[in-house]
């Protein structure tokens, strides 16, 4: 019997796949459980829309990931810290304040989970770091950490 999994089953499949389940099996376990339901015709339809939709959803965050790198790449973000004696940092930039700044500053929301620093920043100057995007696409950036 052809059913179309509603939750992931250990050893059978993951949720939306339509599997060949032995009758019993399906009569028995499966369906009165609601794991899954028999692949009708209208399952059928709600399983093609369902894959397109997530299809649609890949592609549009694809699309949005590829202009935000095409728009922050080589940028870079200026920050203004107070620092102690020999121009050492009291703490350090972190990648929230990075992610605050590039919202300020080109109007992108970049997630701090997303950044990531090659160390912990410091120090004066300017550093590289780079900005993990959707689907292993990625802008480089420089910081440039300033006295206020």
């Amino acid at each position: 019997m052809k059913v179309v999994l509603l939750t992931d089953v250990k050893g059978v499949g993951k949720k939306g796949e339509l599997i060949n389940a032995a009758d019993g099996y399906a009569r028995n376990f499966l369906l009165p459980r609601k794991l899954a339901k028999e692949a009708n015709a209208q399952a059928m339809v709600e399983l093609k829309n369902a894959e397109a939709a997530k299809a649609f959803k890949v592609q549009s965050e694809t699309e949005e990931a590829r202009r935000t790198a095409d728009m922050l790449s080589g940028k870079t973000v200026l920050i203004g810290a107070k620092a102690g004696q020999g121009g050492k940092l009291f703490g350090s930039v972190t990648a929230k304040e990075l992610s605050q700044e590039i919202k300020a500053q080109y109007g992108v929301d970049v997630d701090k989970r997303k950044i990531v620093l090659d160390s912990d920043i410091k120090s004066f100057g300017t550093f590289p770091f780079e900005i993990r995007l959707y689907g292993g696409l990625s802008a480089k950036l420089f910081v440039t950490v300033s006295e206020i």
